[in-house]
């Protein structure tokens, strides 16, 4: 009986410190692994996704000619904090298939060259100035530090661009807005038309579809009613944006919708590649891209 017991609280124990780690991790500006789905150990020093192990089937790789190493495009991912009382996982949710997915269909399906390593950066390092496109993903779960703050603001004042993907529900959406609050205390969301030229620019995009995680949109094919949302809260699709004060586009949120899984996971199912990766992830990914590098 002793026995059972201590193998009990020996299972109480790290059942409570998993979800310890799950929730609060390293603390309000933790850097570190958070090991929810999609979630891969990623140590603080690394710099590119092609130091990463693939997390799903496998990454491409190409080259581009010589003399054009450098005059690619690159996919950046920002390195940041993980707020305790913030609804989503960290920063290294879904790499490095994802960033090195839709690099690859970048360049396959436009006329970009880009970079086949990818970028990971905190928004403090030195040479972030040098990257027009950074991408944040379970932004439900956001703290910047007050350096952290000054430098994004100070990266899309200048014209960078930045892409919040894969978070969930009304609370997530707060902790959102919280954050941009401290970074432009005076400026508003505004929900994106569909007449806007991010969405044809490329890819012809006709609505504002939902892309699941690889779990719940292989078995949506199995439901009537082929639910796709995570939670109660978040059936509705919404882009919004923030904009400078010449109508320039600086954030674009993708809020509940989870197109990181979309490029990660194109190889796992048939029914998920060709249902949501072929036709909203992609071509949703590479308009955002295509249309902040051109304006």
């Amino acid at each position: 009986m002793k026995r059972l017991v201590a193998i009990l609280l020996v299972f109480l124990a790290v059942a409570a410190i998993a979800v310890a780690q799950r929730r609060g991790g390293r603390g309000f500006s933790g850097r570190g692994f958070g090991g929810g789905w999609g979630e891969s150990y990623i140590p603080d020093d690394t710099k590119t996704a092609r130091e990463i192990a693939s997390h799903s089937t496998g990454t491409p790789n190409w080259a581009n000619p010589r003399g054009y190493e450098k005059d690619v495009f690159t996919f950046v991912r920002v390195k940041r904090g993980y707020a305790p009382d913030g609804d989503g996982g960290r920063w290294t949710t879904d790499a490095p298939d994802s960033d090195l997915n839709l690099s690859y269909r970048l360049q396959q399906m436009t006329s970009m060259r880009v970079d086949p390593d990818g970028r990971f950066v905190w928004l403090t390092d030195k040479d972030l100035p040098n990257f027009p496109f950074i991408y944040m993903v379970e932004p439900g779960s956001l703290a910047l530090t007050d350096p952290e703050i000054d430098a994004l603001r100070k990266y899309l004042d200048n014209g960078g661009f930045l892409m919040l993907d894969d978070f969930w529900g009304e609370w997530a959406w707060h902790v959102v807005e919280r954050v941009f609050k401290q970074v432009f205390p005076g400026r508003k969301w505004t929900e994106l038309p569909l007449s806007h030229p991010i969405y044809h620019c490329v890819f012809e995009i006709k609505g504002k579809f939902q892309v699941p995680n690889y779990r719940l949109g292989e078995s949506s094919q199995y439901d009537p009613e082929h639910r796709t949302w995570e939670r109660d809260d978040a059936q509705q699709v919404h882009h919004r944006a923030l904009f400078d004060d010449k109508g320039r586009m600086m954030v674009l949120a993708t809020h509940n919708s989870d197109n990181g899984d979309g490029w990660e996971r194109e190889g796992e199912f048939d029914y998920y590649f060709h249902n949501f990766s072929e036709k909203i992830a992609y071509p949703l990914g590479i308009n955002i891209i295509f249309y902040s590098m051109t304006h």
